[in-house]
């Protein structure tokens, strides 16, 4: 665990993994037909779907290697041709795939389910997936390292076209048990910001050789021990959580509060950007919104371009101060963004 700042070994058990993976096989229902791809390193939490949910009904598990990893063209190819039935990866890796490749030009696609999970998924490039590979399903899962998937979300057949918030995280799973608490561990009324809280048979055990951090990671009450996330959420009609933001990469500004995901929503809606990232930095003139972008033909937009599409689309003191254009953003080893190398550069 540690996407956003120092790793941490996390523990998990048999039983953490038996349960999860007990979950995935009543959602996907799979047989020894399945042909499941394997993209995620065998340290991230994906890689548990891709290699014992197909081991345990006899499927194909076909191996997605760094350097094929790397090479959307290909990529689809694979698809295509190895008949996938589950794919299951990060958004930057599909939003890829669509970019770059040539998706479009298949229609014969076996997939059943693409699975997405690590980072939100713009919705410009889910709505473009969609278009694509129509007849599988989409399954939003979400969860921490710590508990691995414990909500997930079914996109609908059809997006709006006037859609561009983020799809919501969802539903606890069914061997879950999830709340949103305050910072004291209180429960916060529906409807109200608070964070995720995670019980039940996928919590970890702890942090290895890491007491203190993992006791501040659990609230404990009568109602048993939990995995406090660290994301901030809204609970909403039938248990559905909308995902509102990380503790950690909210900011003061000008007195106003800021969460650095809306940003990015907000730029995504541009057409031309296909990858967005926002930082903030503490200087002596105060708070400093930085913007790294990729564009979809690896040009630069225009500085005046950009400052008044943030002018229609955010408030004023959410206007980043500063763009950087790349002609892609960097990758962590489980291809999320990399904030923690973003912060290094100028």
């Amino acid at each position: 665990s540690g996407s956003t700042g120092q790793p941490k070994g996390v523990m998990l058990t048999h039983r953490n993994g038996s349960s999860y993976v007990d979950w995935c096989s009543d959602i996907l229902a799979p047989d020894e037909n399945g042909r499941f791809s394997s993209h995620a390193p065998f340290h991230f939490d994906l890689s548990i779907l891709d290699i014992f949910v197909p081991l345990k009904h006899g499927a194909t598990v076909f191996l997605i290697g760094e350097e094929l990893g790397k090479n959307p063209t290909r990529m689809a190819s694979v698809i295509a041709e190895r008949r996938l039935t589950v794919w299951y990866s990060t958004p930057s890796v599909l939003t890829l795939l669509v970019e770059h490749g040539s998706l479009d030009a298949r229609d014969d696609h076996a997939l059943r389910f693409i699975l997405f999970a690590g980072e939100v998924f713009p919705v410009k490039h889910l709505r473009r997936l969609k278009a694509v590979v129509p007849r599988a399903r989409y399954l939003n899962l979400y969860g921490p390292t710590e508990t691995n998937v414990c909500t997930h979300y079914e996109i609908p057949q059809t997006i709006a076209e006037d859609r561009s918030a983020p799809f919501p995280i969802g539903r606890a799973c069914s061997h879950v048990k999830a709340r949103v608490i305050d910072a004291n561990g209180r429960d916060v009324p529906r409807g109200q910001e608070g964070e995720l809280a995670i019980s039940g048979a996928p919590v970890m055990l702890g942090y290895w050789n890491m007491p203190e951090r993992t006791s501040a990671a659990f609230h404990v009450d009568s109602s048993g021990r939990w995995y406090r996330t660290g994301d901030v959420v809204i609970e909403g009609d039938g248990g559905v959580y909308t995902f509102r933001g990380r503790r950690d990469r909210m900011v003061k500004r000008r007195g106003y509060r800021i969460e650095l995901g809306e940003i990015e929503t907000a730029l995504y809606r541009h057409p031309a950007i296909s990858e967005v990232a926002a930082i903030a930095r503490s200087e002596e003139s105060g708070v400093s919104i930085k913007v790294f972008y990729a564009s979809r033909d690896g040009h630069a937009l225009s500085l005046i371009e950009l400052k008044r599409f943030c002018a229609h689309n955010l408030p004023a003191y959410m206007a980043p101060d500063w763009f950087s254009h790349r002609q892609l953003l960097p990758k962590t080893s489980t291809d999320k963004i990399d904030y923690q190398h973003l912060m290094r550069m100028e």
